[in-house]
């Protein structure tokens, strides 16, 4: 009996044994699986650096400040290399839009086109082509020392109409609120209006709380002496990759709020859960022939190619 039971004993411990030695080498093989998929699929979305334009051949383009950064990967990964500062002589939103449509430039990367914008391209009886280049989201953001977190988009509107004045009226401090605004034309005050405030008239702001540029804004919301009771909006790239690159500790000093309780970041622009989603436009004009250097940008810009290269300078692909 004894000795059955010893040989039963080390027949289990074998079989033990074995059934370790298989789970090791299958927790190994699927180790390796794994590895080799994350390769391949790395592999697969490698971006090509082989030039398909020269700087000779490449369509004049100009762009928004927040969008200068995806416009000079696209130059730099499609040429092949960067021009100076100079020679991409950017401008901004609506200097770029007076520039295409006096034929100035080829294309334009930039915000929706504003009222303004449009008719101006209609007098000059020139038809845009506005296409989504990349995903975006119109954010609103509060100094970090602001209680507040979240806001309805209704709250947000009644902020905007002056309807509501107060923080302790959305669950912050009994302090009077500070409304920053954009100038007419802005990319982001066109935002305001067709995302935002869409049928509702915004107020006039006091002189001083109307701002020149993003950049100013998010100084003075961030600022220790009189940001805590103010509210400034901006687009989510330039809020975030594009200011913390100039100024991590001022873009520290800001808290973006969520909107009807969705936070703005990558994912949710991504998968369209973000409820004030938008996006960065390629415009040309309409009549551009099929065969130009334009369209063929404009392809690139939308290739699976252009849209791994907006990945990798932090946009959201709209493919």
């Amino acid at each position: 009996m004894k000795k059955f039971l010893s040989i039963f004993g080390t027949i289990i411990i074998m079989a033990i044994i074995v059934f370790v030695c298989l789970g090791a080498y299958n927790y190994v093989i699927d180790l390796e699986d794994e590895q080799n998929r994350v390769e391949q699929d790395l592999s697969s979305h490698s971006v090509s650096t082989n030039p398909i334009f020269s700087l000779e051949d490449y369509p004049k383009v100009d762009a928004s400040l927040a969008t200068q950064p995806l416009t000079d990967a696209f130059i730099k990964n499609f040429t092949g290399t960067l021009p100076s500062e100079e020679e991409l002589d950017y401008t901004n939103t609506h200097p770029g839009y007076v520039r295409l449509i006096n034929d100035e430039v080829d294309l334009i990367v930039v915000t929706e086109p504003s009222e303004e914008e449009l008719k101006l391209a209609e007098e000059a009886e020139v038809e845009l082509e506005v296409i989504p280049v990349v995903k975006e989201g119109f954010v609103f953001y509060v100094n970090e020392k602001n209680p507040v977190k979240s806001l309805s988009l209704e709250q947000i509107q009644k902020i905007y109409t002056g309807e509501i004045k107060n923080w302790k009226e959305v669950g912050g401090n009994d302090s009077a609120i500070r409304a920053f605004q954009r100038p007419e034309n802005s990319g982001s005050q066109t935002g305001m209006y067709s995302l935002v405030m869409k049928d509702k008239k915004i107020m006039q702001p006091p002189k001083e709380d109307l701002i020149e540029t993003m950049f100013e804004i998010i100084n003075l919301v961030s600022s220790y002496d009189n940001g805590e009771n103010s509210i400034g909006y901006s687009y989510y790239y330039y809020a975030t990759t594009m200011y913390d690159d100039m100024d991590k500790e001022v873009a520290d000093r800001i808290r973006l709020l969520e909107v009807d309780g969705v936070a703005p970041n990558y994912e949710t622009i991504k998968n369209d859960t973000y409820p004030l989603e938008t996006a960065y436009y390629i415009v040309i004009n309409k009549n551009e022939p099929k065969d130009s250097n334009t369209r063929k940008l404009v392809d690139a810009m939308l290739s699976t190619r252009g849209q791994a290269v907006a990945k990798e300078a932090g946009y959201v692909p709209v493919k």
